[in-house]
């Protein structure tokens, strides 16, 4: 009977270690695109969450059309909610320190980002954004939909060519 009760316990133990190897992030397998370190659950390298293209679109990809200050008319942008990269790294903190390719940075604040479906884009109007047109990653608020998001502040936190999230 102690035998069978010492099997029973170790399965549990290999089936939800089983559990929690799933539930975290793999390697990426492409060029690194955004790294998500500080208070973050789910890392997949030392301290940190690294993600490539693929990693991202499995996150799930939306789409946003919207005018903003960069261009005339509007524009059709699409890529992964940013309220999803914060869940698939169990995010805990309240602000986000967001930092470009040159070193540019912004805070974002956590529930603006869980309250709006505000995306990482990846691509607009049809195009992959590489880095001369703003990629390849660029946070990009509904505006149209939210009036609210059409300000000045709201402008500074279009951060493009994004390349780390801190969360604070």
């Amino acid at each position: 009977m102690r035998i069978l009760k010492a099997l029973i316990v170790l399965g549990m133990m290999v089936t939800g270690l089983g559990m929690a190897q799933a539930q975290g992030l793999t390697a990426p397998k492409g060029e690194v695109i955004l790294s998500v370190a500080g208070k973050v659950k789910t890392t997949n390298q030392a301290g940190r969450a690294d993600f490539d293209r693929d990693m991202l679109v499995a996150l799930g990809v939306r789409q946003i059309k919207t005018r903003h200050s960069w261009a005339d008319g509007v524009t059709t942008f699409e890529g992964v909610p940013l309220a999803a990269v914060l869940d698939a790294v169990g995010a805990q903190g309240t602000k986000i320190r967001a930092v470009a390719i040159n070193n540019y940075a912004v805070e974002l604040d956590v529930a603006e980002i869980r309250k709006y479906p505000v995306i990482l884009a990846m691509k607009a109007d049809g195009q992959e954004l590489r880095r001369r047109d703003r990629g390849p990653l660029w946070v990009v608020y509904p505006r149209d939909s939210f009036p609210e998001l059409a300000d000045e502040k709201h402008n500074f936190k279009w951060i493009w060519q994004l390349r780390n999230l801190e969360i604070q």
